[in-house]
């Protein structure tokens, strides 16, 4: 997925994947080249982490950007 951000443009599901990916491996001591390919993919998209979240909380707010897999009826209540 990392490799695919580096040469994609910067669609609502790619700046999703961008977050949920920095997220995952923020502070992660074994991935600090994934690290550095989500820093070249921000910069090269002229975003910094705040606007970078910006964004993705206000694509998240107005619509679903990942399909669900299976029905709602197989989905697991984890509250």
């Amino acid at each position: 997925m990392v490799n695919s951000l580096l040469t994609a443009e910067p669609t609502a599901y790619n700046l999703a994947e961008l977050a949920r990916l920095r997220i995952r491996y923020q502070g992660f001591p074994g991935a600090r080249d994934i690290q550095a390919d989500l820093d070249k993919v921000m910069e090269s998209w002229g975003l910094t982490e705040t606007k970078l979240y910006e964004q993705t909380r206000q694509i998240h707010t107005a619509r679903s950007v990942y399909k669900g897999r299976g029905s709602k009826a197989d989905a697991q209540d984890w509250s």
